[in-house]
C-alpha cells in the first residue's frame, strides 16, 4: 500500500512539473518573440510650424434688421378709393400709397370754408366799429370767437382728409400688399410693410470683459446662411451705454451696406469684430489638437538618439478659432513639426512615418449632390 502511494505521488509531481515547465518555456519564447519583433511604425501627416500674423476676433450672433422699418396701418375707417403702389415697389418719401374715400369730409370742408370769409369780414368790421365806440366789447369778442372757431374747423377737416391718405414716411421698398381696391378698412388694419434696405443693421451682444476691445467705427465681418461664400462688411455705429447686470452683456449695433439688396431683415447672422492683428503667432489646424478633460494636447515629431522619428505628446494652451485654424497661446514654438492626422493611434514616444495625405485638404469648390 505504501509503495503504491509513493508511485502515485511521484507520477503526480512529474505531471505538475511538466506543466509548469511547459508554461515557463512558453512564456520565455513569447518574451523572446516580442523582444525581437520590430517596433511598429505609424503613418501620420504633419506640418512645419511658422510664425504667422493672427487677426483676433470677437465672435457674436444676431439678426439683421433694416435701418428703418414700419408696418403701415390706417388711422381712419373707410373704403379704399385708390391704391398707388404694387407689392415690392420702391417708393420715395411722401409718395401716396392708398387713399380712402373722403367725399363727405371734403363737402363739409367746402361748407365751412364758404362761411369763413363772412366771419373774417365781420370780425374786421367789428374791430373798426369798436375803436369808434359803435359796438360793445361783447359783440367784438363774439365775432372773433366765431371767426377763430371756423378757422379751427377748417384746419381740423383738412387734417382729417390728410389722415385718409397713407403716405410713405421714408424712402424704401414696400412688401406684399394686404389690401384691395374698394375694401373697407378699420383703424389698425395692416396695409403693407415698408423698409429702408439701402443700409441694414445688426444688433448683437458681447461680454463685458470685451468692452475695452470695441469702439465706434470698428470693422466687422458678417456671414449669413443664405450666402455662405459671400461675407459682408460693416462697422460699429452704436454701443449701449449700460451693461445688463443680469447677463453681463452689452448690446452693440453695426451698419452694413446693402448695395446688392441681398440682406433681408430677420436673417440670422454671425458677426466677427475685427481686432488689431498680432505678429509672429503660432497657428495650427484644429484637427491637430486632441481635446480632453485634462487639457489640449498635440503630438510633436522629433528624432530620437537613433535618428528615428517619434511623436511626443505635449500640452498646449489654445486660444480663439477662425474656421479650421486655432491660435496657440503657449506650448509650441516656430520650426517645430506636429502631427495633423493619424494621432488617434499614437502614444507618447510612438515611432511614426510622415506620409502625404490630401484627404484633409479643403476642395476648391463644394461638390454638388
Amino acid at each position: 500500500m505504501k509503495k503504491w502511494f509513493v508511485v502515485m505521488l511521484f507520477i503526480s509531481l512529474a505531471l505538475f512539473g511538466t506543466v509548469i515547465g511547459f508554461n515557463l518555456f512558453k512564456e520565455q519564447k513569447i518574451a523572446e518573440y516580442l523582444a525581437n519583433q520590430p517596433v511598429p511604425v505609424f503613418p501620420v501627416t504633419s506640418i512645419d510650424l511658422l510664425n504667422k500674423e493672427w487677426t483676433p476676433t470677437i465672435e457674436a450672433i444676431g439678426f439683421i434688421e433694416p435701418k428703418q422699418g414700419v408696418t403701415l396701418k390706417t388711422q381712419s375707417n373707410g373704403v379704399i378709393d385708390k391704391i398707388s403702389f404694387e407689392s415690392g415697389q420702391e417708393v420715395k418719401l411722401g409718395d401716396v400709397l392708398i387713399t380712402l374715400d373722403s367725399k363727405v369730409e371734403r363737402a363739409t370742408l367746402a361748407g365751412t370754408q364758404a362761411r369763413l370769409p363772412a366771419a373774417s369780414s365781420k370780425f374786421k368790421r367789428y374791430k373798426d366799429l369798436y375803436k369808434k365806440g359803435s359796438v360793445s366789447k361783447e359783440a367784438l369778442d363774439e365775432a372773433e370767437a366765431n371767426f377763430l372757431s371756423l378757422t379751427a374747423d377748417v384746419a381740423s377737416l383738412e387734417a382729417s382728409i390728410e389722415r385718409r391718405s397713407i403716405d410713405a414716411p421714408f424712402a424704401g421698398v414696400v412688401g406684399l400688399r394686404n389690401v384691395f381696391l374698394g375694401q373697407y378698412l378699420q383703424p389698425g388694419d395692416e396695409i403693407t410693410r415698408l423698409e429702408d434696405v439701402a443700409t441694414m443693421r445688426l444688433r448683437f451682444t458681447v461680454p463685458q470683459r470685451d468692452i475695452a476691445k470695441i469702439k465706434l467705427g470698428q470693422k466687422i465681418d458678417i456671414k449669413v446662411d443664405s450666402y455662405p461664400d459671400s461675407p459682408f462688411s460693416g462697422s460699429i455705429t452704436a454701443i449701449e451705454p449700460a451693461v445688463n447686470f443680469q447677463s453681463g452683456l452689452v448690446q452693440v449695433q453695426a451698419d452694413i451696406p446693402n448695395n446688392h439688396g441681398q440682406l433681408r431683415s430677420g436673417m440670422f447672422a454671425r458677426a466677427s469684430v475685427i481686432l488689431p492683428p498680432k505678429e509672429a503667432q503660432i497657428v495650427v489646424p484644429q484637427i491637430a489638437i486632441t481635446y480632453t478633460l485634462y487639457g489640449d494636447t498635440v503630438y510633436v515629431i522629433k528624432n530620437d538618439e537613433k535618428g528615428d522619428l517619434r511623436a511626443y505628446q505635449r500640452v498646449v494652451k489654445s486660444g480663439s478659432r477662425q474656421e479650421d485654424m486655432v491660435h496657440i497661446l503657449d506650448g509650441l514654438s516656430a520650426n517645430e513639426v506636429i502631427v495633423t492626422s493619424g494621432q488617434i493611434r499614437l502614444s507618447n514616444g510612438a515611432k511614426v512615418k510622415v506620409v502625404e495625405n490630401t484627404a484633409l485638404n479643403s476642395p476648391a469648390t463644394t461638390p454638388k449632390l
